[in-house]
């Protein structure tokens, strides 16, 4: 079976990612220092950014859109 390059792409950017975090924080995500509350926490953090980006990439594309007429 053939890799996909785009699965290959992820993994190499988790394992990067992964080696990121461990260097600032000095754990891995195995830490057991966070409660439920403090992870879920974490995660809506990470999903706020991302309606961000995705919020300013709509935005910019429907600029170009009306460019466009």
């Amino acid at each position: 079976m053939t890799p996909d390059p785009i699965v290959e792409a992820v993994r190499k950017r988790l394992a990067l990612r992964s080696e990121e975090g461990q260097r600032k924080y000095g754990t891995t995500l195995m830490r057991n220092d966070l409660n439920l509350l403090d992870w879920l926490r974490h995660l809506q953090e990470e999903l706020l950014d991302a309606a961000l980006y995705v919020e300013r990439l709509i935005a910019d594309e429907s600029r170009h859109s009306d460019d466009g007429k």
